[in-house]
Order: structure tokens, then C-alpha cells, then sequence
């Protein structure tokens, strides 16, 4: 994979790919890039004006649906209007912001990064034909999942541990969900992608001095919005993608770079507490995924 770009993705004629949070940022350039290879992109957004006007920015090939994933409502009724995807796209994510609750009285990270993605995972899942990449975060090495008050209803709320455990949450999730297709025969793909330091708009919501401070990260240290997309082009379009793969950036520290096989941390690999996480996320969401044994 030494080196692949944008220009390296296969024909996408009559594929259908859905991508979550594809207004902005990451998947902005995930969308566009997908439909300027042939596949029809439904962008799966919270802010419909701000996508629509990124959809016509692409122009044919892309499609706006509205998806507020910290509404279960909102991920039950955009799933209800979907027929047959080839891939599923889980890019929308929040970082850091100030204390919240999702609609359904999750914590605003967890509910929006991981629970709603979950969710839209579950009720989908039987009509993806080809794989379900799930976007992660470097984030995930601090991160820390406490099945005992995953929403920071008992501890203090602190935005950062908050985020890693939505992250590594995604990531177990990712892992989980590859574990969980093989033993039931299926052949479809669970992979997992993070875009190393990329600018985009995800660190200017975090209400406080990060800020500005993550402002002058952008610009001095971080890779394109083009360079960050990479590797979830990759773990979406490329034939050699492995099952339960995790790729990311191959440069120093997983930083900067074309896409490489990334590397996680042993909690993102205990499958007690995957299994553990799965079955909270299931009672969370009331979303039980449709795995038939063979």
C-alpha cells in the first residue's frame, strides 16, 4: 500500500456508500472522493444545509439524508430509509466538548461517537453487502472504558478521558464486530481506520482554549484534511484490506503519511471487555445486531 492516494481507488460504479458526518472535514473529502470514482454517496449529516451544500459541491454522485447520531429516533428513522449499501461509512465525531447529554441522556462523546454509530451498525448490518469501517483516533491510547458509568453520571466529567473512551470504544467496537461476522460465516468486513494529526474543523468545538491552541496545531503540525482521509478511503476500497485490519497514517507515530497498517493498544484488544461493551451497548441503544450461524 506504500504510497496510495486518492487516485489509486478501484472503479465505484454501482456501489452505494453511506458516510456519516460528510459535510465537513474528513468526510467531506471521503464523500467527494468516492462519487468522483463512480459510487453513489449518501451523506449522512446532522446539518442538512451545510451538506447540501457540499453535495452540490461534488455534484453527481452524491445524495444528502439527514442523521443526528445523539438522537436514537433520528438513527432509526435514517435507517429505515435505507435499501442496500455495499459500505458503511462510521466518520461523524465530536471531540471534547463541554459536559452534554445526547437526546437519550448519554454523555454527548460516547452517545454521538460510539452509541450511535453502533446503533445505525446494528439496524443496517443486514443490508451491507461488502464492510462497515469504523473511523478511531490515536485518542484511543488514553482512553479507558468504565462499564460501571460509561456516561459520567457518578465521576466528574472530564472532556478528554471522555473522548478517549468514545474512541476506544469505536475501535473495540470495530474488533468486536469483525470477531462476531467470522463466527457467524459471514464474509462481509468489519475494518478500522484513524486519520493521524489532520486539520480539520474537529478542534475548534471544544468551547474553551483548546481552541486556539489546537488552532496553531493545524497549522504548523498537521497533515491535510486529503492526507487524513487516506487511510478510511483505504480500509473502505482496497481489495487487500484484512479482516478486523486497523489502519492509519504510516509516518512517524502513526502522525503523518499514506495509509499502513496501524497498531492499538492491549486494551483495545481485550475481548472480555469488547464483549462486555457490546452487550452494554446493546441495552444502551435496545439495538441487537441480526448475525445468523452457519
Amino acid at each position: 500500500m506504500s504510497g496510495w492516494d486518492i487516485a489509486d481507488i478501484p472503479d465505484q460504479t454501482g456501489r452505494t456508500i453511506v458516510v456519516t458526518g460528510a459535510n465537513s472535514g474528513l468526510g467531506k473529502v471521503t464523500a467527494g472522493a468516492l462519487a468522483r470514482a463512480g459510487a453513489q454517496v449518501i451523506m449522512a449529516c446532522r446539518n442538512e444545509v451545510k451538506a447540501r451544500g457540499v453535495a452540490d459541491e461534488i455534484g453527481h454522485g452524491a445524495q444528502v439524508r439527514r442523521l443526528d447520531l445523539a438522537d436514537l429516533t433520528s438513527v432509526r428513522e435514517f435507517a429505515d430509509g435505507v435499501d442496500t449499501v455495499d459500505v458503511l461509512i462510521n466518520n461523524a465525531g465530536i471531540m471534547a466538548p463541554p459536559a452534554g447529554r445526547t437526546a437519550d441522556g448519554f454523555e454527548t462523546q460516547f452517545g454521538t461517537n460510539h452509541l450511535g454509530h453502533f446503533a445505525l451498525t446494528g439496524l443496517l448490518l443486514d443490508r451491507v453487502r461488502e464492510r462497515v469501517v469504523t473511523v478511531s483516533s490515536g485518542a484511543h491510547a488514553a482512553g479507558k472504558i468504565d462499564l460501571a458509568d460509561p456516561n459520567w453520571e457518578r465521576r466528574k466529567y472530564q472532556r478528554w478521558p471522555a473522548y478517549g473512551q468514545s474512541k476506544l470504544a469505536n475501535l473495540m467496537f470495530a474488533y468486536e464486530l469483525q470477531r462476531r461476522l467470522t463466527a457467524a460465516g459471514s464474509a462481509k468486513l468489519s475494518v478500522a481506520a484513524h486519520p493521524g494529526y489532520a486539520a480539520t474543523g474537529l478542534q475548534s468545538h471544544t468551547d474553551s482554549f483548546y481552541d486556539g491552541l489546537m488552532a496553531v496545531g493545524n497549522r504548523v503540525f498537521a497533515q491535510s484534511a486529503h492526507m487524513g482521509a487516506l487511510p478510511t478511503l483505504y480500509a473502505a476500497v482496497a481489495p487487500e484490506v484484512e479482516p478486523g485490519g486497523y489502519y492509519g497514517p504510516g509516518g512517524p507515530l502513526g502522525l503523518r503519511g499514506h495509509p499502513a497498517r496501524s497498531g492499538s493498544t492491549t486494551a483495545s484488544r481485550d475481548e472480555v471487555t469488547a464483549r462486555r461493551l457490546w452487550e452494554l451497548s446493546e441495552q444502551l441503544t435496545k439495538v441487537t445486531f441480526p448475525f445468523t450461524r452457519r
